[in-house]
This record gives C-alpha cells, sequence and structure tokens, in this order.
C-alpha cells in the first residue's frame, strides 16, 4: 500500500505546487495581485483557488494517517498567499514521506472511519478508502486548481499537470 500511497500522493502535490508557481508567475507578469487568483471560484458554490489546495494537503496527510493508524499533523488554514501554499505542500509532503514504510503493514484491511457532515460516517477497509476516497478526492481539488487557474489565462497544458512521464520518470 505505501508504493501506492505515498509516490501517487507525492507527485500530485509536487505538481499541484507547480501549478501554483506557474499561476503566480503569470499574476506578476501581467500586473496582477496574485491574491486574485488566490480567490477565484469556478462557480459561486465552489470553493476558492486557496481552498482547494488546502484540501488536497488535507486529505493526503489525512489518508496516510488514517491509512497508517497514526495522527497527521494539524495546520491551520490561514494561507493567503501562493508561497504560504507552496510551504503547506511541502509540510504535506515532508509529512507523507515521513511515514514509516512498515506502517503501512496490513493497510489495505485496516478500518477506516471518516466523518462526513453531509453524509454522516463513511465505513472502508484501507483498500477501498485509498482507491475509492483519498486519491479521487485529492485529483479532484488538484484537478480544480488547475481549471481554476487555466481558466484566467494561465498557460497551462496537459503536461503541467501530469509532471514527468514515461519509463524511470515516476
Amino acid at each position: 500500500m505505501r508504493n501506492q500511497t505515498v509516490p501517487t500522493l507525492v507527485r500530485a502535490l509536487t505538481q499541484l505546487k507547480h501549478v501554483l508557481a506557474k499561476g503566480e508567475a503569470h499574476a506578476r507578469s501581467a500586473g496582477w495581485d496574485p491574491a486574485v487568483l488566490l480567490g477565484m471560484r469556478l462557480a459561486p458554490d465552489m470553493f476558492p483557488l486557496t481552498r482547494q489546495v488546502q484540501i488536497a494537503a488535507d486529505i493526503a496527510k489525512s489518508g496516510v494517517a488514517r491509512m497508517t493508524g497514526g495522527e497527521a499533523p494539524k495546520f491551520a488554514d490561514d494561507e493567503t498567499t501562493f508561497s504560504q501554499l507552496a510551504e503547506r505542500i511541502d509540510r504535506t509532503i515532508a509529512y507523507i514521506e515521513s511515514v514509516p514504510v512498515a506502517a503501512f503493514d496490513g493497510a489495505e484491511r485496516r478500518a477506516i472511519t471518516v466523518p462526513t457532515r453531509a453524509r454522516g460516517e463513511l465505513q472502508f477497509n484501507g483498500h477501498d478508502y485509498l482507491f475509492g476516497f483519498v486519491l479521487p478526492n485529492v485529483h479532484f481539488h488538484c484537478t480544480t486548481a488547475y481549471c481554476l487557474l487555466r481558466h484566467a489565462g494561465v498557460p497551462l497544458g496537459k503536461a503541467d499537470y501530469l509532471g514527468p512521464v514515461g519509463t524511470g520518470q515516476g
């Protein structure tokens, strides 16, 4: 489970950080206040860019913690700049990579309960939690962040989202 979890989450978060850097650079080169991009939404009832990044990081670190029986670090949701969001991603990756390999032993069978506001408590085994909840959610929020920036005119392409591909590229 570790080999299916850690590299996948690290890659998604690394590419999210890359996309954010391109967004900030684009805003600065266009003479925009980068904070404007951080507050963008695709629709009035969706979270803004900042919250999309926070949620992607939270789901990744909480996912690893739940699968390994650990405790995820708590982060205040107080980021107001691109650099602060990049730091949050870095702290998330550092945590994910710090979890010992042995902590993932038996993770695919671990019983996991996820409290939600709208749907009550969701019950999973570790395998179903990773593939049916954690990865889809992280990718949803990373994709939404990408789409927000792309919609704002940031010159992003599929390669920015995917990152390196091919043999030996991760």
